[in-house]
């Protein structure tokens, strides 16, 4: 006899009830391996995306990761009082903030990838790596469709192993 705990097979027909669920532990784990630094998933953001595209104005971040420009000052703060980021105003424009990564941050986003990584790893350890590249994959192309139309001159047509 089925537990009361058990999923409903209607939802488990569903992709966007599975892709809720996953998303939910896989963010959850993060939040708990990120918690023990003090830290949250968006301090990690911050650092991402300073990472990946260099310096930002700091309204500019609120834009690109789509977080509440109160939130984001927060999430500045923490970050400078603990070294991770160098905050400068811009001398024509004092309400001009500019945010750059600093080397600690580099170093803690480092480690931070790699908790990340752990816990994708514990999430897909029933898929092999020929199936983990298929829903990397498939998920881009998700994501990618969230962003616009598609962009089918980077389509590719997944192969089961």
């Amino acid at each position: 006899m089925p537990s009361a705990r058990s999923t409903p097979p209607a939802l488990l027909g569903l992709s966007t009830y599975l892709l809720s669920r996953i998303g939910k532990t896989a963010r959850g784990r993060l939040a708990d391996r990120l918690a023990e630094r003090d830290l949250r998933l968006w301090d990690m953001a911050v650092l991402a995306a300073l990472s990946d595209f260099g310096p930002h104005a700091q309204r500019d971040l609120v834009v690109r990761l789509g977080v509440d420009p109160s939130d984001m000052a927060k999430v500045v703060e923490q970050l400078a009082t603990g070294g991770y980021v160098e905050r400068a105003r811009d001398p024509e424009d004092r309400r001009r903030v500019s945010v750059a990564l600093a080397p600690a941050g580099r170093d803690l986003l480092t480690e931070l990838d790699a908790e990340a990584r752990s816990v994708q790893d514990e999430l897909l350890a029933p898929l092999d790596p020929e199936e983990r590249a298929l829903l990397q994959g498939l998920l881009l192309r998700v994501h990618e469709g969230l962003q616009g139309p598609p962009d089918h001159s980077r389509r590719v047509t997944p192969q089961l192993p």
